[in-house]
């Protein structure tokens, strides 16, 4: 339902760490210094052993100041979409986002997803990305929609969903493709998702999901075929398996 003028939801916005002492401040000032007034910050750590939790806490007073609600958790956990489903099971926002520990918001983009979820009555929405290579050079995904079903017009660092639906739909937590099969039943039962046409994250292209090694994109490859196959789609959806993967690969 799309909220009435002047209505400022809570957003809730998870992050999971495991040793992300190098990139996870980013992540926090990215949050800390968002344009959106009504924000819950929950970070879920895995029991690092490096700094990860000493940056974390070291933001508990200017996340008071803000007058945001912070808090971290740090137990043992079954992968980052265990943590991720812990981190939407805490949350109190009506609208709940996630961004993982080396990627990071930009300034208005949850005062813009806010705005948006109002004006178009959306379950899901997600929108641009900012692509990072390792040598610093960027380029955007832009975000789109189209009949066949594939992760190549979608980008998860910017997806935002209201807390309703995650109370009806889960992460699995059997691939790390589990994101891409939360969207493939979103779609397939109906909800409504929109998507929006400007930047709202930055994605550094350096993690488990860009690893390199033709192991890893087999790997990858295989995940996402079975993913495919568990929602009903045909066979031929091996091919898109394949091209995505080559593309990291070569491209």
């Amino acid at each position: 339902m799309p909220y009435g003028a002047g209505m400022k939801p809570l957003v809730t916005i998870t992050t999971v760490t495991f040793n992300s002492e190098k990139t996870l401040e980013q992540t926090i000032q990215s949050v800390l210094h968002q344009t959106y007034p009504h924000i819950e910050y929950i970070i879920v750590d895995g029991l690092s052993t490096d700094r990860t939790l000493q940056i974390a806490r070291s933001y508990i007073d200017a996340f008071r100041e803000r007058g945001f609600s912070y808090q971290i958790v740090s137990e043992r956990d079954n992968g980052m979409y265990d943590a991720i489903n812990k981190g939407i099971s805490m949350a109190h926002g009506e609208i709940i986002g996630n961004i993982n520990s080396d990627d990071w918001y930009e300034p208005d983009a949850v005062e813009k997803t806010v705005r948006f979820f109002g004006e178009t009555g959306c379950d899901l929405m997600y929108a641009d990305l900012r692509m990072i290579r390792r040598d610093g050079t960027s380029f955007i995904k832009h975000s789109r929609e189209s009949r066949l079903a594939t992760s190549r017009g979608w980008n998860h660092p910017t997806q935002f969903a209201r807390k309703s639906l995650y109370d009806r739909e889960k992460y699995k937590c059997e691939s790390l493709h589990d994101d891409f099969d939360l969207l493939l039943r979103i779609r397939k039962k109906g909800y409504r998702t929109a998507i929006l046409h400007e930047v709202t994250a930055n994605f550094r292209m350096d993690g488990m999901s860009h690893d390199r090694s033709l192991k890893r994109a087999l790997e990858r490859g295989r995940a996402r075929y079975r993913i495919y196959r568990n929602n009903g789609y045909s066979r031929l959806y091996w091919f898109e398996c394949v091209m995505i993967e080559a593309a990291k690969l070569f491209l």
